[in-house]
C-alpha cells in the first residue's frame, strides 16, 4: 500500500561513524520506502539541538550515549509523549524514556543516569550486572501487548550494544503511573516498554535496528514507520491528532 503522505521523522542521536545503529537505521528506512511504498523524510537531530520537536510526525531516539545532551533527548521524548507523536526508542532511547517518565510522570524528579551521573544517590539507570555490549539473547513476551501483537510470538532473539538497564527495585514506581513492561529477559528483567494510552510509544534496551541483515526491518520499526504516515495523513487532511494523556 502507498502513502501519499510525507511523514517527518526526527532521529534524535549524535551521529558517529563509530556507532552501528547510526549506519543502520538509514538503510532500515530505506527497506521499508522500497517494501512498503512509505514516503518518509527523514531527518537527523543533535541532542544538543533539539527544537520544534512537535513538527515531526515520528521521533525516534538512538543508540549512542551518553548524549552531547541529556536535556535535549529528555526533551525530544517528552514532546513525543504529551503530543502524541509515535515514538521508538532503542538503547539508550529506552534508558532516556525510563529517565523522562520518572522525572515528568511520577514525580521523581531527582533520578539520574549512571553513565551520566555515576556518583549520584538516587540512580534509575544503573550499570547492568553483566554487559550486554555485542551479545544476542532471548526475550519473553507479554501476550495482549503492543510489542506481543507485532512480534507475533512469545519469544524472540534480539541483538545488544549496551551496558546499562532500568534498577529492577524502580520497576514498580514506573508500572504505578502507567508504564507497561511488556517484554523481559530470561532474569525477569524489563526489555520492552509501552504507554498504552498513547498512538505509539514503544522502548527497547536492544536494538531492532540491528535484527538480521537489515532487508526485512523488524516489526517494531516497521509499525513505527506505519504510525508516522497515519499521523502524517491524519495532519494534512486536517483531521488532526488527538494528544495521549500526560
Amino acid at each position: 500500500m502507498t502513502h501519499a503522505y510525507s511523514a517527518r521523522i526526527a532521529l534524535v542521536g549524535d551521529r558517529s561513524p563509530h556507532v552501528r545503529s547510526h549506519h543502520q537505521v538509514p538503510r532500515v528506512l530505506d527497506r521499508l520506502r522500497e517494501r512498503e511504498g512509505l514516503d518518509l523524510d527523514v531527518y537527523w537531530v543533535r541532542t544538543d539541538e533539539v527544537d520544534a520537536m512537535e513538527a515531526f510526525d515520528g521521533i525516534w531516539v538512538l543508540p549512542g550515549s551518553p548524549y552531547r545532551s541529556e536535556a535535549g533527548a529528555l526533551s525530544a521524548i517528552r514532546t513525543a509523549r504529551e503530543r502524541g507523536i509515535p515514538f521508538l526508542g532503542t538503547c539508550g532511547g529506552f534508558q532516556h524514556a525510563m529517565l523522562e517518565y520518572a522525572r515528568n510522570v511520577c514525580g521523581a524528579t531527582g533520578v539520574q543516569h549512571a553513565e551520566n551521573a555515576p556518583d549520584a544517590d538516587d540512580l534509575l539507570i544503573v550499570p547492568l550486572a553483566c554487559s550486554l555490549d555485542g551479545h544476542e539473547a532471548t526475550v519473553e513476551v507479554r501476550p495482549g501487548t503492543l510489542a506481543g501483537r507485532l512480534l507475533g510470538a512469545e519469544r524472540s532473539t534480539e541483538r545488544y550494544h549496551c551496558s546499562y538497564g532500568l534498577d529492577p527495585a524502580r520497576q514498580s514506581l514506573l508500572e504505578d503511573h502507567g508504564l507497561v513492561f511488556s517484554a523481559y529477559d530470561a532474569d525477569g528483567a524489563p526489555r520492552v516498554a509501552e504507554l498504552p494510552e498513547h498512538p505509539f510509544f514503544l522502548v527497547t534496551l536492544f536494538q531492532p535496528e540491528l535484527s538480521g541483515d537489515g532487508t526485512r526491518p523488524h516489526p517494531f520499526i516497521q509499525a513505527f514507520a506505519h504510525a508516522a504516515a497515519g499521523r502524517a495523513q491524519m495532519v494534512e487532511t486536517g483531521r488532526g491528532v488527538i494528544p495521549a494523556s500526560t
